[in-house]
């Protein structure tokens, strides 16, 4: 059984804290956040820090995981090679010549199989000798002959003249072989940022940067 003196001082510091918390509710307050944030520092303080070889891991598997991501996209880019028979299935329109019907900066979606028999009118991607940039132009005119080898000519919408002057010296027809890809769909001006990089190679060097950056400090 409990003692009457210890009833009477239980009873006398309920009392007191109901006296204390009507007067004085921010003192109250204060006083019962002030032990957790304290025990919450202490705790903090007494976590050890990582050791070196910890972080050194942890950056060696971030270069992994970047190098699995380039990898991933080499495979896909690969894979769309064989499914579009185009060696580049996606280009980025750089110029106004085929304006209004594809504008500076569209991304083409391109195929290049070889049973699809080239026609006027198609949109097509080529290739020319001594240039390192395709060029996305229609096809205006086709020449067929007996054997049926076929040769064409190419034009921009948006140029008054054919691409004869484009065309090697003593050229004045393409041929299949001169084809990347004929253009089966498009999404407008998403390619901007890689004209941009193309115009400034600072800002390509930037981009690159803070994507390996941002791979390299990702958590999980």
């Amino acid at each position: 059984m409990l003692s009457l003196d210890f009833l009477d001082d239980v009873r006398r510091m309920n009392k007191r804290q109901t006296e204390f918390h009507p007067c004085c509710p921010g003192w109250s307050a204060m006083v019962r956040s002030w032990p957790t944030a304290t025990s919450a520092s202490q705790v903090q303080a007494i976590l050890p820090p990582q050791p070196p070889e910890y972080l050194g891991l942890q950056l060696y598997y971030q270069v992994l995981n970047f190098g699995m991501i380039v990898s991933s996209a080499l495979m896909i880019w690969k894979g769309l090679m064989v499914i579009t028979g185009s060696e580049s299935p996606i280009v980025v329109v750089l110029s106004g010549s085929m304006e209004p019907a594809f504008h500076r900066g569209d991304l083409l979606f391109l195929t290049n199989r070889v049973e699809d028999p080239i026609r006027v009118g198609e949109i097509v991607v080529f290739r020319i000798e001594g240039r390192e940039i395709p060029i996305v132009h229609r096809v205006l005119k086709i020449h067929e002959k007996q054997n049926g080898h076929i040769k064409f000519l190419t034009k921009g919408d948006n140029n008054a003249v054919d691409d004869r002057g484009l065309y090697k010296q003593g050229q004045h027809w393409l041929e299949k072989k001169d084809v990347v890809g004929r253009a089966r769909g498009f999404v407008p001006y998403i390619g901007i940022v890689t004209i941009l990089m193309n115009d400034y190679p600072k800002f390509k060097y930037a981009v690159l940067f803070l994507l390996g950056l941002f791979v390299l400090v990702h958590r999980e």
